[in-house]
């Protein structure tokens, strides 16, 4: 695997998601599978790239995540957050857009 070129978690509920970014074209490993295979309803999927779709950064980076504990939802908005966390590591300057988008925002509900 390379050297990823960011590293950051999101949290919702239970759900936790380890992402890293790495340069590439836009794939998506979630524990070892595709992204239409870990996540088959079109609606996570959805959720999950919007940070990268409001920033048009759509296909540049590779996204690699481990997902633990809760459910589909859990995962899928946690995968939401560290993608949106990563990408303020990369560019701060990206920062008010997914803030004013809401994708900053942790709900920590148990």
């Amino acid at each position: 695997m390379t050297k990823p070129l960011v590293q950051a978690t999101g949290r919702r509920k239970t759900a936790v998601a380890r992402v890293r970014l790495v340069d590439g074209t836009g794939q998506f490993t979630l524990n070892e599978k595709r992204l239409d295979d870990y996540f088959p309803e079109a609606s996570h999927r959805l959720r999950i790239m919007e940070p990268l779709r409001i920033t048009e950064l759509e296909g540049r980076y590779d996204v690699s995540a481990t997902l633990e504990g809760g459910g589909t939802t859990g995962q899928s908005d946690a995968l939401r957050l560290g993608i949106s966390r990563a990408l303020i590591e990369i560019d701060p300057e990206l920062r008010p857009i997914l803030k004013k988008a809401g994708f900053l925002r942790r709900d920590d509900r148990k």
